[in-house]
């Protein structure tokens, strides 16, 4: 049984669900609060994910952070290291999708590392009358981006934890690469 402990970094517009998205898999589906006030720097939430089929977990630690422009370089120096990405649209806002390539340069320049596994989120799935982004567009760029493509809904709590259970078993995947390598270095 092995535990492992994740930094995911969740990033967006402001005002696309990040927070709600975050607690209602924090939650477990049992919060949504309909009162939400602008994340101002980084809030961090903490979540044990078991990986099916094995006895292991992954805790991730969730910096969910600011989308206001004037604070994102204030909360930029919080991000740490991260080891996965969760960026998150509003499917009823293209300009928050079209702001996607420009946050994905800013965690690469901030990462300094080519790919982090990570997933594009297309929130607010139950407003489809107001959808501006659609699904086949999102999951192309997303595919371009290297990331899984999931839409959801934290004010139904539709599909909030599909998101984060991908996130994890990547990071296991990881782990369990990198513990192959080593052992294969071994004397042969």
């Amino acid at each position: 049984m092995v535990k492992l402990r994740a930094r995911c970094l969740l990033v967006g517009d402001a005002a696309v669900g990040k927070s709600s998205l975050s607690h209602v898999f924090y939650s477990d589906g049992s919060l949504f609060r309909k009162n939400y006030s602008m994340t101002a720097g980084v809030e961090l939430l903490t979540k044990c994910v078991n990986i099916p089929e094995t006895s292991d977990s992954v805790e991730l630690y969730i910096i969910d952070s600011a989308g206001k422009e004037k604070l994102v370089e204030a909360s930029e120096k919080m991000w740490g290291e991260p080891s996965l990405l969760c960026l998150v649209f509003d499917v009823t806002s293209e300009q928050s999708f079209a702001n996607c390539s420009r946050w994905m340069e800013r965690v690469r320049t901030h990462c300094q590392v080519l790919q982090i596994p990570g997933v594009l989120v297309g929130n607010k799935s139950d407003l489809s009358g107001r959808r501006e982004v659609q699904a086949s567009v999102a999951n192309e760029w997303a595919q371009s981006q290297g990331l899984e493509y999931y839409e959801t809904s934290a004010k139904e709590m539709d599909n909030c934890d599909a998101p984060f259970l991908c996130l994890a078993r990547a990071f296991h995947s990881l782990y369990q690469e990198q513990l192959e390598t080593i052992q294969n270095l071994g004397p042969g």
